[in-house]
């Protein structure tokens, strides 16, 4: 099985990350690309830099031509230089800022009292804003649910409830091009699964809007809850929210190095360069051992727990049916499908079947309860297993095209085009989808056969 390795030992957050995933292997026109598509006049700069003698790939997000300051550089300007902030550090050296000690939610925070409450974003609009982005329908499960993740942290931490949860600190554009783009990255990965270390969350005290807390911050401290974290002494504050929330909802579980065959590893760079303590995240990408020897074949499929809930439905408007349906996938469910049943009185209804995360059962439920007429919802847990799953890009005469791919026991059992992919393409050059769907499997066949090695 594919897997990747964070390992966090110097913290975690958004830009951090990104580092990582280029170091790693992901192609760095694939998150400049996303972020372009954005049209949110944000890009991404790129660069090498050193960290107490590591090599490692710095990411630092430009909005309108600057750069933006972490928490405690945002405090510091605002002090001495109140009525000219907008200008300061516009003239710093890529390698010199310091982006990542405060994650984009932090520094969107700062500006809580420089803005109006009005101009923050709900978590509607969020959701909103990342569906209608040029990304794969999972990648945009991926990032909603990354800002669900730091939704309910905030709400927890306000005591509030997650719609009136303003986006103060979540909604600012640095953060939207980090969550997007970790989601992205770590689709482009191809992995089965990634298992995170303890998280070094540093230590001291970090000055935000509502005031100086000890670190990690509260949302850090809310998103991490059930996580192992430690901290090594550094005076700052390591672990951000946004770097936070991204580790809580891609990392499958937390352990130690697991036992595998590295085949790429990359480093991520913070801003700083503490002296004797390399400021970086690495990503490590291999192959798990053991897991093709004979064993059978149920241990070679990753299993999981989920939930499944039903609901019967039989006078539920078809229209209101499809965006119930659309609600359900967008919110983050593994899949939800219907099945035409006939119900008592002889009426003709259907079974809603939703599959999710056994943590996200209530919610779901609760919007069954609200977006449909059914009086009731049954709940099951029961056992899943999947083939590993990865992907690989084919290029054909209209752009590039991921193939999704599973695998059994190191053998490729099923290969597909990635439908958001043709379809996006077919529309932009007017061409049938089910051309492009052909013309993507045919890459990839080739693209088999020439890696294939002929027996003389």
């Amino acid at each position: 099985m594919r897997i990747a390795y964070l390992e966090c030992f110097s913290g975690m957050s958004g830009d951090m990350f990104m580092g990582a995933l280029v170091d790693a292997g992901v192609p760095p026109q694939t998150l400049q690309d996303t972020v372009a598509a954005l049209n949110v006049g944000a890009r991404l700069e790129i660069l090498r830099v050193m960290r107490s003698g590591i090599s490692a790939t710095k990411v630092d997000v430009w909005i309108d031509g600057k750069k933006d300051l972490p928490r405690e550089e945002h405090w510091r300007e605002q002090h001495d230089h109140p009525h000219h902030q907008e200008h300061a550090h516009e003239d710093q050296h890529p390698e010199h800022s310091h982006h990542d000690e405060a994650s984009p939610a932090g520094r969107a925070l700062q500006h809580e009292h420089l803005h109006s409450h009005e101009h923050g974003r709900g978590l509607n609009e969020i959701r909103q804003i990342i569906s209608a982005a040029p990304i794969s329908a999972t990648a945009k499960k991926t990032a909603i649910a990354i800002f669900e993740a730091l939704g309910r942290a905030e709400a927890k931490i306000h005591n509030t409830s997650v719609d009136h949860v303003h986006f103060h600190e979540v909604g600012a554009v640095d953060a939207m091009v980090d969550i997007i783009c970790a989601a992205v990255g770590a689709e482009a990965l191809g992995v089965d699964e990634i298992i995170c270390s303890s998280l070094n969350v540093g230590r001291g005290t970090v000055k935000c809007a509502h005031g100086t807390f000890p670190v990690p911050a509260p949302a850090t401290v809310e998103l991490l809850s059930g996580a192992p974290v430690y901290s090594s002494g550094v005076q700052a504050e390591l672990v951000t929210p946004t770097g936070a929330a991204i580790v809580k909802t891609l990392a499958s579980r937390f352990a130690s190095f697991p036992e595998m065959t590295i085949q790429k590893s990359g480093y991520g760079a913070g801003s700083r360069d503490f002296p004797g303590h390399p400021n970086v995240v690495r990503l490590m990408i291999g192959e798990t051992i053991g897991e093709t020897t004979s064993i059978a074949v149920a241990s070679q499929t990753a299993s999981e727990t989920i939930t499944v809930l039903e609901a019967n439905l039989d006078d539920l408007n078809p229209q209101v049916f499809g965006y119930v349906m659309d609600r359900l996938l967008e919110e983050g469910a593994l899949d939800a499908f219907a099945m035409p049943v006939q119900m008592k009185k002889n009426r003709p209804g259907a079974v809603l079947t939703i599959l999710c995360k056994p943590e996200d059962a209530s919610k779901f439920a609760q919007l069954l309860f609200t977006e449909t007429t059914t009086l009731g919802v049954r709940r099951r847990e029961e056992m899943r297993q999947a083939l590993s799953r990865r992907w690989e890009n084919v290029e054909t005469p209209w752009g590039q095209v991921r193939i999704k791919i599973g695998s059994m026991n190191g053998t490729v059992t099923n290969y597909a085009p990635e439908y958001e992919d043709c379809r996006r393409i077919a529309a932009e050059n007017h061409v049938p989808l089910k051309q492009v769907m052909q013309e993507a499997t045919r890459a990839y066949t080739v693209t088999v056969a020439s890696k294939t090695p002929v027996i003389r």
